[in-house]
This record gives structure tokens, sequence and C-alpha cells, in this order.
């Protein structure tokens, strides 16, 4: 057990070879007492001039990372996710705590020396965490979700032949034509250990719609490099033509083509638990952190569309920070909201069909990875960009608007013949695309109803919101259950590009699934968890706008 001197936070230790031995396939960062290692490298024990905000209304939900000059920022982040940048581990890893832990966003700024690593920031960002925070935590080992492959009746796997590259990659298939079947996924491998072979699948985006991202363990006992491929049906069909029996899923690709097992199971994870945590610290130094005022554009210039202009509606973000933004005044509105707000919320907005071409700069991140990557896209936070899209609206278009909440058509949540679980307390609540408690994968026998969620310890006004967030822009839904208490819940139903008018737009008595296997929303809620969606005027957010010119201002 190691423990910090002037710090509140208790770790308990496990030594780095004894967990590499014991939990090979799970990475997991060993604690390094931070006063130890500030010592030895001369660096701070602490981030200095540090700044908490709580994070405004956001229009992309994820944490965003940025260190830049000896500035450190970690925006619209969750104590879990501060927690798991400290920690170096995964959201799943981080276990216990109140349910605020995963509700309430932060804006922490601080600087930290601009010659430090990033394992010395993740060391003075749990100081930070242990002094402002007041969390109290501890390492443990928890049974977990993971596949892991076992042989079956023989391997049919060929010893690779000598030194030839080694490494596993997905061939190209050209697919058929418009309504054929969906070409299969070829995963092929050379001179490939059977550890490495867990390793890299676990990572192929074509597997995640089976796996879950959750880890993938080799517990095959072969020795040696092998040579191999496997084909499976994509998870994700969105072609109606695919018909249940025309698919092989990755279970049993790996059975009948390699003589392998692939099975979920709960394996010994490392976990961090948390033990303990403080009130908010925004009201430890009232006064001390003012926010700096709204972002803006540093040079960006305003024009009419040229006539047959056919680009209306892109955006184009490049590298360094340029981009021009092209579309009619009520989309530029839309989108400096987020699309949180779909055009039909707006009140009193522009309703012409004119474009608007916007050619602007913004600060891009240094040495930002090229495309999108989370939040940002080449180096620029989508959502400080839409902030600076309001600005610019309101500079060259005098845009005032507010938000209120009013009366609009959607949906409300009832309650038919309830089938709900109670829920495991011990689980902070949230929603992810996972099996529920049982394990089983209803997608097996349905390839359409490719969406599977599972959310845990949630109330059912949580769950309303939740589905809100999965159909952004749909029409809102508000729960009317009347319900108390909290629930384990798992829905499978089918994306909106399966169904016909799907989704929260459809009408709310479920008619019978459609032939080709599909299965809406609505249909899901009922028959699944006995909820119904009804059609009614429910409280929502509109954007109002109070006044805005048809021009922009001269350039």
């Amino acid at each position: 057990m190691a423990n910090t001197s002037g710090a509140n936070v208790l770790i308990q230790v496990t030594s780095p070879r004894v967990m590499l031995r014991s939990f090979a396939c799970v990475a997991f960062l060993a604690w390094v007492t931070p006063a130890a290692f500030a010592q030895a490298n001369h660096a701070p024990a602490e981030l200095e001039n540090v700044e908490i905000y709580a994070s405004l209304p956001n229009t992309m939900p994820e944490m965003r990372l940025r260190f830049s000059r000896g500035i450190y920022e970690l925006k619209n982040a969750t104590l879990v996710d501060l927690i798991r940048t400290a920690w170096s581990v995964d959201s799943d890893k981080v276990v216990g705590g109140p349910d605020w832990l995963d509700l309430d966003r932060f804006d922490v700024i601080a600087t930290a020396p601009a010659d430090s690593t990033p394992e010395t920031r993740k060391l003075l960002l749990r100081n930070l965490l242990a002094d402002r925070f007041k969390l109290v935590a501890h390492e443990d080992t928890r049974g977990q979700p993971a596949y892991v492959i076992t042989v079956g009746r023989k391997a049919l796997l060929k010893p690779a032949d000598g030194p030839e590259p080694t490494g596993c990659e997905i061939q190209q298939i050209k697919n058929p034509a418009p309504g054929g079947v969906i070409a299969p996924v070829v995963y092929a491998c050379r001179n490939v250990t059977m550890p490495a072979f867990a390793n890299q699948l676990r990572k192929v985006r074509e597997a995640s719609g089976y796996l879950f991202n959750y880890p993938l363990v080799d517990r095959t006992g072969l020795k040696g490099a092998w040579n191999f491929s496997v084909q499976w049906s994509a998870r994700v069909a969105q072609r109606p033509s695919l018909a249940v029996g025309e698919t092989t899923t990755i279970f049993e690709a790996f059975e009948k083509q390699l003589g392998l097992k692939l099975d979920l199971t709960k394996v010994p994870t490392p976990v961090l638990v948390v033990d303990g945590v403080g009130p908010s610290p925004l009201a430890n130094q009232p006064g001390t952190a003012v926010r700096p005022p709204a972002p803006a554009f540093e040079v960006a210039s305003v024009k009419p569309a040229a006539p047959g202009d056919t680009t209306c509606g892109n955006i184009n973000i490049q590298p360094g920070g340029r981009m021009r933004i092209n579309m009619t005044l009520e989309y530029l509105i839309v989108e400096a909201w987020g699309f949180l707000i779909p055009p039909e919320r707006i009140i009193g907005g522009p309703k012409d069909k004119n474009c608007f071409v916007v050619d602007a700069k913004s600060q891009a991140q240094e040495d930002a990875v090229p495309g999108w990557n989370g939040a940002v896209w080449n180096g620029v936070d989508i959502d400080t960009m839409r902030m600076m899209l309001r600005t610019l609206l309101a500079d060259r278009f005098k845009l005032v608007a507010h938000q209120e909440e009013r009366l609009v058509p959607g949906h409300a949540l009832v309650a038919g013949s309830p089938r709900l679980r109670k829920a495991d307390p011990s689980n902070r609540p949230g929603c992810k695309e996972a099996p529920g408690i049982d394990g089983k994968d209803p997608r097996l026998k349905n390839p359409l109803a490719t969406r599977l969620i599972t959310c845990r310890n949630m109330t059912l006004t949580q769950f309303a919101a939740e589905l809100n967030q999965l159909f952004p822009g749909s029409q809102p839904i508000m729960d009317s259950t009347g319900i108390a208490g909290r629930y384990d819940m798992t829905i499978n139903f089918s994306p909106e590009s399966v169904v016909a008018g799907f989704g929260i737009a459809e009408e709310a008595d479920g008619a019978a699934s459609e032939p080709n296997g599909a299965i809406s929303l609505f249909e899901a809620l009922s028959r699944q968890l006995g909820l119904k969606l009804q059609s009614r005027k429910v409280l929502a957010p509109v954007l109002v706008v109070d006044r805005v010119n048809a021009q922009p201002t001269e350039n």
C-alpha cells in the first residue's frame, strides 16, 4: 500500500510484474507516488494556476484533452473522465462512487512545465483529484466481461513457415450490386501467435459489432505462430435484402473455419474502486476563476454563395484551422447550436433558402491527428467552432436568440405492462452498446436488429433522456410512466436506415415486425420492456430568435 504525503488519496498497489503475469490481456498503469516522481524528475508536486469551472452546455459529449505551451486543459470532462485519464484505464474499469461521477462535467485548466511528459501530467492530475475533488480510491480485481478464445474439437490452423512477415489485415472484397448481399469480412493472418491475434482482433472495427470492445483473451494454449484466414458477415446490416440464413456470425466462423470457440465470460480484471469523493470543487475558491469571453474566429468573411453553387449544406475544415461553411442562414443557426435543436423547434427564425459562405480561421491544436479524432476535426474542436459561429452570427447578422422550454410535438413514455428488472445498486447509472445481464446477444438470430442497448441502474426519467440522446433531432420523449425506482433495461432494435419511417416519427402503437425482420424502437419498447410511446405534446427546449438580419453586414 502506498500513501502520498499530504494528499487525500489511498491507493493499493500491485507489483507491475505480478500484474502483467496475472493479467496479460489488460494493460494497467502501475501507481507511483507523485511525490517520489517529482523528486526523481525535479517536476512540481502539483499542477499550478488551477481553474475549475462547470462546463457550459456542450454540443459534443466527449472530453477534450489538450496540452500546449504549458497550458493543460481537460474540457467537458466528467470525474470518471478525469480518473481514467489520470490512471490510464478504461471508463468501465472505474467502479463505485456516486451517480454524479458520470453526470457532472467540468473544465479543468492549469499550468504544467512545458517540457513535462504525458506520464508526469497524469501523476500531477492525480494530486489535483486528491486535493480538489477529495478522491479516495484503491486498486482491486473484479470479474469483468471478456471474450475468451479456446480450442474446439480440433484447431484448423496451419503452422507458419519460417520468418515471413507477421500481422493480420482486412482483405478488401468488392461489394455486390445494390440489393445484393453485403460482402463478408475477410481477416487474413500470417505468422501470428494466438496472443497477438487476440490483441489485434479486439481493435478491428468490423469485429466490434460482435465483441462490444470487450477484452479478448487467448486461452487456446497453442504455441508458436500460425497462418489462417477467417470470414464473417458484417454486423451492420443496412440492407433489408440480407436474410438471416445468408449470414455467418463471427462465432460460427471461429468454430467452423478455425476450429476455435469464442465465448463471453468474466475474467479477473484490475479496476480502480472509488471509495469516496468530496463535494464539487467549484465552491472551494469562489470568485477566483473568471470565464474568458465567448470565443471568436481569428478572421472570418461572410458572403452570399455564387449562383448555381451546389455545395450548400457543407462544412470543410482543413489542417491548420482554416474552414469553409456553406449553408442557409437557418442551418447556420442550427449548426451553431449543434443540431441539438432541429429546425422545427427554432421559433421565429429565417426560412429563406439563400446560401451563405463563411470562410474562417481558428486556432488548431498543435501536432493534431489528421481527420476526425473524437470531438476534434483536423485539430479544431467542433464545439468551440460552433461557439465561434454563434459569435459570428451575432456580429454579422445581429442575431439575438434565447432558449426556453415549450410544449412541442413529441412522445410520452408510458407504462403498458412493464417488464422491468430491479437494478443492481452497485452499478453507476449509464447506457452502452452491450448485452444485458444474461449475456445473450439476440442479434445473432436477427441480424437486422443491430442495435443492442443496455442501461444499468437508471430511473425511467433517465432512460427517456437516454432515448433522446440516441436520436438527436427527433421528436422529444418525456417520461410519463409514473414508475419510481431504478432498473436494468436492455432493448434490441433496428437502425432507422433499415425500418422505413423508423424511429421517433413512427406511430407509437408498435405494429408487427417488418417481413424482413426489422424491429422499430416502438415495437422493441413494447415487446421487450412493456413500455409504450404515445404521441402528445411535451416540454422540450426551443430556440427563440428574437432578432436576425436577412443579410450580413459588410466584411
